[in-house]
């Protein structure tokens, strides 16, 4: 078992780098699905999702070459089966987009449900609406998703989302890349990592117009071809190390991002009293006086991203005055709440509504992060906490976060890995 221990109550100072986006990698890598030849994809972040889609398009008979920590060439030349693991995909959510990709060149895919969950905790039924529509079969059976069609290619057609969907957009534009003739997605998700995802297709020889607004037009090609690409930096990577030196005071430039996609965020910051100087490719970030309230409501691109709201939320907790914080994106997202609570944050939770009333301080405790952004939210509590924590299910944290601790470190945190034995190794240690 893996976890982190927090000594907090120290303001951060210094330069962090941002890596690539993760919400961008995770589709891109299984989007070299579609290219016959070598993708070299640059910019990718070392977190463990990216591992697991290797993985997966090696056991596809992909060939996966790393030429650096944050380059690697695929080759999906020799695809061999349309069939992925059911241990490796149920791994990880965005195992998803392994359909769109698998389906848009070959026609069949089957993979297996994201996070082995079903369609009423990981609701997918945008994505099947518009996988049908391109002339697509989709059934589930044994914990798979089966998608398949009669033809040699989809074929284009006009899909309404009848919910702005990141996942649906995104797949559906692998789906639709190489399907006969024109695709149009309304209602289309805006976000920074669909105009990446787009792009990228784009450099293989995709034909994709109006990613970034809500009606995305698609021509169809034969055929895509290798290329090389470079992912884009981190907005919630880059929003999170923000939210830290909000929470601890400091001051720190956060470097590598495109500050046009961190708008959202920086908006909401500097409203609580965090001044935040923008320049070409890096922000100033820095907080001396004492926080203020402020309230947040997740949206869609451009609004402020539900990912960033647990973080948020731990920082309003230490600011002045109430807060109200409201979920309209996904439900059931302030499973976290429970843990803030153990460090004497004041919060109460009706429904997708959170009260945040700001208290002077929070104490260290033993928390445990239960999901990849509830997971960075407490590593911020640690460590504008007073005393000491220990964060126990960092993996999920480690989804999405290239060396965080390296990183917080170089900042002045206080912070450090440990390693302790888990039950299993207790029990057979207790044996031998």
């Amino acid at each position: 078992m893996t976890k982190y221990i927090v000594r907090g109550g120290k303001p951060l100072f210094g330069e962090v780098e941002i890596s690539g986006a993760k919400n961008a990698a995770v589709a891109i890598l299984p989007a070299a699905l579609l290219v016959e030849g070598v993708c070299r994809i640059e910019n990718i972040p070392q977190i463990s999702d990216v591992h697991l889609f290797y993985t997966i398009l090696d056991e596809l008979g992909a060939s996966v070459r790393s030429i650096n920590p944050h380059t690697v060439e695929i080759d999906c030349t020799h695809i061999r089966s349309t069939r992925t693991s059911y241990e490796m995909a149920r791994r990880i959510r965005a195992s998803y987009y392994l359909i769109g990709a698998l389906l848009g060149r070959f026609a069949r895919a089957d993979v297996a449900m994201p996070g082995g969950c079903n369609f009423g905790v990981r609701p997918i039924d945008q994505h099947i609406k518009g996988f049908k529509a391109l002339g697509a079969d989709v059934t589930v059976e044994g914990g798979f998703i089966h998608a398949s069609c009669q033809e040699p290619r989809l074929h284009g057609a006009n899909i309404y989302l009848d919910v702005v969907s990141v996942g649906a957009t995104m797949n559906i534009m692998m789906a639709a890349v190489l399907a006969e003739g024109a695709t149009v997605i309304e209602n289309a998700a805006k976000e920074p990592h669909i105009v990446d995802l787009a792009n990228f297709l784009n450099s293989m020889g995709a034909n994709v117009r109006g990613a970034g607004t809500d009606t995305i037009k698609i021509q169809g090609v034969s055929c895509l071809r290798g290329g090389s690409y470079a992912i884009i930096p981190d907005q919630i990577e880059a929003g999170t190390y923000m939210a830290a030196v909000a929470a601890t005071g400091g001051q720190i430039l956060v470097k590598n991002i495109i500050p046009k996609h961190m708008d959202c965020i920086t908006a909401k910051l500097q409203e609580c009293g965090v001044e935040v100087e923008e320049r070409e490719d890096t922000l100033l970030v820095r907080r001396s006086e004492p926080l203020h309230q402020t309230n947040v409501k997740t949206m869609p691109y451009p609004g402020f991203p539900t990912d960033m709201q647990p973080q948020m939320t731990t920082v309003l907790s230490l600011a002045e005055g109430t807060s109200l914080v409201t979920e309209s994106v996904w439900n059931n997202r302030y499973r976290y709440v429970d843990e803030l609570k153990r460090m004497g944050a004041s919060i109460q939770v009706d429904d997708k509504t959170a009260v945040v009333q700001g208290v002077d301080y929070l104490t260290g405790a033993p928390i445990q992060a239960c999901d990849l952004r509830a997971g960075a939210a407490l590593v911020i509590a640690a460590l504008a906490a007073k005393g000491e924590s220990e964060i126990s299910q960092v993996q999920y944290i480690e989804r999405g976060y290239e060396r965080i601790v390296d990183k917080l470190r170089s900042l002045g945190a206080d912070i450090c890995v440990v390693e302790e034995p888990g039950e299993n190794d207790q029990l057979e240690a207790h044996i031998g």
